[in-house]
């Protein structure tokens, strides 16, 4: 079962302590789709400028992405520049050009209507809203957000929260949306908006998945070689979004598997910078970096 993700394709500059790289591929789209695509086909919708280079398109493409979302408008791609220091959890945003994004106005094409997954990457909530007036009543709507809207848009983040069913976000973002320093409860009244599920990604401390009264934690994987966070919460909602549209069980168990697939396409995101880790894999990587996943969690009950 393919789904359907609407977001951004930007040219990234990043500088780590490890290296420096000037105008790689990124934006959530990108990142999303390379990694939701290890576990089903999946439709963009996004913007490009003229400058976008069809090798990009064509990459895309070899990962079986449908780009037929894809607009091309006159005028230069979204461009983000930041850099992170030994606290790879943080980036420190040193230029934002929108460019053609910020005149951005989703237009889904027909085909893609009746997707039956659909992914709203960080976006003005109203545009999210307005993706999902255009679509036929899907299945699973899950969507992500950030500070910018919570603290610009809060209104309208609320009133597309009332029409998702899982929301993934940080947990700074999380104790922001619910106005609570404290992520438990925090949770709690994130899930009075609306979601049945909040899944709040913590960098290299793992993501928790909150449903009802019941609690699911992951940790990250141990990495002995990380060189790029970017894009690793992109990477990670691809995999858990993708695990699911592959196989349209969203009982817990299934939601569980989910979140440790995530966390296994983000610990290969962060292996490289840009897109050079995740879009090399093979399959039979993800699944053995699963199954060490289980391993590390592992122990036996009380006797």
């Amino acid at each position: 079962m393919s789904l359907l993700v609407v977001g951004s394709i930007a040219f990234d500059s990043v500088k780590t302590p490890f290296g420096e790289v000037e105008e790689v591929l990124g934006g959530s789209a990108t990142y999303f789709s390379t990694s939701a695509s290890y576990f089903t086909e999946v439709a963009v919708v996004a913007v490009v400028g003229s400058d976008f280079p069809e090798k990009y398109l064509r990459f895309l493409k070899s990962r079986r992405i449908d780009i037929d979302g894809i607009e091309r408008s006159e005028g230069k791609t979204f461009r983000w520049k930041g850099e992170y220091g030994y606290d790879l959890n943080e980036a420190h945003t040193l230029d934002t050009q929108l460019n053609v994004f910020q005149s951005f106005r989703p237009k889904i094409p027909e085909k893609y209507k009746d997707k039956k997954v659909v992914f709203l990457a960080n976006i003005d909530p109203d545009l999210q809203r307005d993706v999902l007036h255009q679509v036929n009543d899907p299945v699973l709507v899950a969507c992500d957000t950030m500070n910018y809207w919570i603290e610009g848009k809060r209104d309208s983040l609320l009133e597309t929260l009332k029409l998702v069913d899982i929301l993934i976000i940080n947990d700074s973002e999380a104790r922001e949306l619910a106005k609570e320093p404290n992520l438990v409860r925090a949770a709690k009244k994130i899930l009075s908006y609306g979601p049945n599920t909040l899944v709040v990604k913590r960098g290299e401390y793992g993501a928790i998945m909150f449903r009802d009264d019941r609690i699911f934690a992951a940790p990250a994987y141990p990495l002995e070689s990380v060189f790029d966070p970017t894009g690793a919460g992109d990477c990670f909602a691809g995999g858990f979004v993708g695990y699911l549209a592959n196989t349209m069980n969203f009982e817990e168990s299934n939601l569980r598997k989910a979140i440790i697939f995530g966390s296994v396409m983000a610990s290969y995101n962060v292996e490289a910078f840009s897109l050079e880790r995740i879009k090399s894999l093979d399959y039979s990587e993800i699944e053995e970096r699963y199954r060490e996943f289980k391993r590390l969690t592992h122990f036996e009950d009380l006797t």
